[in-house]
């Protein structure tokens, strides 16, 4: 009972985010696709897992090269959704294939040295990585092997940290051009990042101490290694959930997919004599027509609607009120929601945030504070005394 719970929840959970993450919906976007492509690879991994464990020992070897070319590609994969959340607006095979050459050219390599190897004499070092054998084809296999596990630690280290450069380099880019407070922040895809590191770790100690050991031991309830199990799958479960349940709800940070930007000396050239304009036509799209009232507001719709450049605007707003476009946003919602609740102090929290142009509760509160410099209960207990309920 327990090592089929232990076997089937990580393969659930991938197969769950697998499908969520690539079914049609309103936050559908190319990054959540190819984190969906991911979870769906690792599903394939915990169901080859799974074929080992039983284990069907005539049919596991005939996944194990689809087992190892599936994990060897998961990494890659991840730098490639934190390109398109950064730098790159769409999947393109210039770009993004020569991430995915090496995991390619050591699946073939496997396949030869398959190929190579009397199928009796592979079936056993699969199950066996200590079989000696004087075939040409066992001795390919095990260089093979060691490539792998090698090119997996390299692959974790240059995924991660190319992550972390991508996010310090562009994550502050989301502020200007979303409106709602919470897709302008990093910590979703950060979180990420730590429970790959997480995932990654585990299964090095896992592979280390090697799949076999776990089929044996388990098999005669011991238990050192069912508590390993127990822990290895919750990670697994936990960190998979957790990846898929942010990466649901994470927008591209960089949504311009901007890499370099005009100069501030250039764009106040351009801008020369045009600035107050370009204001008052903000201001009346804020004050007489309270387009901060759309929680999906974005500065490419004032830019639409006022007839310029984003940058021209984001500019502006920078010069004149130090501020970035979703402060200034959030400044109006933040005025709106003052006089809302002054005037209904029994509206609940959801219907002052859809009332006011807040996307959800969790952005009013952290516009409001940003603003106020007070949370929104205290702000509340000050000014409304004869609140009641």
């Amino acid at each position: 009972m327990i090592k089929d719970l232990l076997l089937f929840t990580p393969l659930l959970v991938t197969l769950f985010w697998s499908i969520i993450l690539n079914t049609g919906n309103k936050n559908h976007s190319i990054p959540r696709n190819v984190l969906g492509i991911i979870m769906l690879l690792t599903f394939v991994v915990f169901f080859c897992n799974l074929i080992f464990f039983i284990p069907l020992t005539s049919v596991y070897p005939i996944f194990e090269p689809v087992n190892q070319y599936a994990a060897l590609l998961g990494y890659p994969l991840f730098y490639i959704y934190t390109r398109l959340l950064t730098v790159d607006d769409k999947i393109s095979f210039k770009v993004h294939a020569r991430y995915l050459v090496v995991p390619t050219l050591l699946f073939l390599l496997y396949i030869l040295g398959i190929f190579l190897t009397p199928f009796e004499e592979y079936k056993t070092w699969v199950f066996q990585r200590g079989f000696t054998s004087d075939s040409v084809g066992i001795h390919f296999l095990k260089i093979i092997f060691i490539l792998i596990r090698i090119t997996f630690i390299i692959q974790i280290i240059c995924t991660l940290t190319g992550n972390f450069i991508l996010i310090k380099k562009y994550g502050s880019k989301a502020a200007f051009y979303y409106s709602d407070i919470d897709d302008t922040g990093v910590t979703k895809v950060q979180l990420m990042n730590v429970a790959m590191t997480t995932t990654a770790i585990v299964s090095i100690l896992w592979t280390s101490l090697g799949r076999a050991y776990f089929v044996h031991e388990m098999t005669y309830n011991l238990l050192l290694p069912t508590i390993i199990s127990v822990f290895v799958s919750f990670v697994f479960s936990a960190m998979f959930f957790s990846v898929g349940w942010m990466g649901m709800k994470q927008k591209v940070l960089n949504p311009t997919f901007e890499l370099e930007v005009e100069s501030e000396i250039e764009v106040n050239k351009l801008l020369a004599g045009s600035q107050d304009i370009i204001l008052s036509k903000i201001l009346i799209l804020f004050n007489d027509k309270k387009m901060y009232l759309n929680a999906n507001l974005t500065i490419q719709d004032i830019a639409q609607e006022i007839g310029t450049n984003r940058t021209y605007i984001s500019t502006i707003i920078n010069q004149r009120y130090n501020q970035n476009f979703c402060a200034f946003v959030n400044s109006f919602r933040v005025d709106e929601l003052e006089k809302v609740v002054k005037e209904n102090p029994r509206y609940s929290l959801e219907v002052l945030a859809e009332n006011c142009g807040f996307g959800t509760v969790h952005s009013l509160k952290r516009a409001f504070e940003a603003k106020k410099q007070i949370t929104y209960p205290d702000w509340k207990k000050q000014n409304l005394t004869d609140f009641i309920g």
